[in-house]
């Protein structure tokens, strides 16, 4: 693969609330010597590992509320970068990242630390190509804390606040990631919104923020649609471990109607928790839901 970005570290000195060393991994099996960072806090012989995937266009970070209440108790707590965001490498080459690419990823990150008793913990892109995940590997899971995502399956009308963002994304392809959290979740510092910008020295760096609205599965034969049909089927029908849902009501585009549709999907799911304050970037509100969610797994 030609052509591929690494942020400089100095971008990501003193991070607001985020005391977590980075971690390297440039062995993933069928990614060449990409790199993918990630953060381990917490035990490493942890009752649980709670495997923290983000989404469109965050990072590790924005898990930084809600990694203390899970190493509080007890659980081991692992929170990769996607490639093309936070530390991790960055293909400049949009036509990079496709829905196999993050994937199989995911899966060979997982395989790579051998992560056993995962509590999945996902939202917007880390549910949509997460929730995939189980099927494939189901004696690794065994429970899901699951914040306003879905499931890619192409087979229903993506919903307009969705199309009006593809639509904002193409129409500013800068992508001023800070500034975009601040207009969604108005209580963050000017130095957590820093922190957010960081990944990014210039445009060029967000080939992979780029992509992701076009990646989300529009049609049955989208790339990623089939296999999430499928996944869709297995959580239906053989998924049999506890679930949490939060889900942050002031989301335009994957909020409650959308998450009601998820919980049908998903067997044993109960009725989500439903913030009133939260929106789209739910994990901004995760120390309340971190412990709700603990309180109902029983911790």
């Amino acid at each position: 693969m030609n052509d591929v970005l690494r942020t400089p570290e100095e971008r990501f000195q003193n991070l607001p609330d985020f005391p977590f060393a980075p971690i390297y991994l440039d062995d993933l099996a069928g990614f060449g010597r990409l790199r993918m960072h990630y953060l381990d806090a917490g035990p490493p012989e942890g009752d649980q590992v709670f495997l923290c995937l983000h989404g469109e266009p965050t990072w590790s970070y924005l898990y930084r509320k809600m990694i203390p209440v899970f190493t509080a108790a007890g659980h081991r707590v692992v929170a990769p970068d996607m490639f093309g965001f936070g530390r991790s490498d960055k293909p400049a080459d949009e036509a990079a990242y496709t829905f196999d690419f993050h994937r199989n990823a995911l899966v060979a990150f997982i395989e790579r630390l051998d992560l056993k008793k995962i509590t999945l913990v996902c939202q917007d892109w880390g549910g949509i190509l997460g929730l995939t995940l189980p099927m494939a590997m189901p004696e690794r899971f065994s429970r899901l804390l699951i914040m306003n995502t879905t499931l890619g399956t192409g087979d229903f009308q993506l919903s307009q606040g969705f199309l009006d963002w593809r639509a904002w994304v193409r129409q500013n392809p800068d992508l001023a990631t800070g500034r975009l959290m601040k207009l969604t979740c108005p209580h963050l510092s000017a130095d957590e919104c820093a922190a957010y910008d960081a990944p990014f020295p210039d445009s060029t760096y967000k080939a992979g923020v780029r992509r992701f609205p076009e990646m989300v599965p529009d049609r049955p034969d989208a790339p990623g649609a089939a296999l999430s049909r499928e996944a869709r089927d297995w959580l239906r029908n053989d998924w049999a471990g506890p679930v949490f849902m939060a889900v942050g009501v002031k989301d335009p585009v994957l909020g409650p109607p959308v998450m009601q549709a998820l919980r049908n999907d998903i067997a044993g799911c109960p009725e989500p928790y439903e913030h009133p304050d939260a929106g789209h970037f739910v994990q901004e509100w995760g120390d309340d839901i971190a412990r709700k969610a603990l309180s109902v797994f029983g911790a």
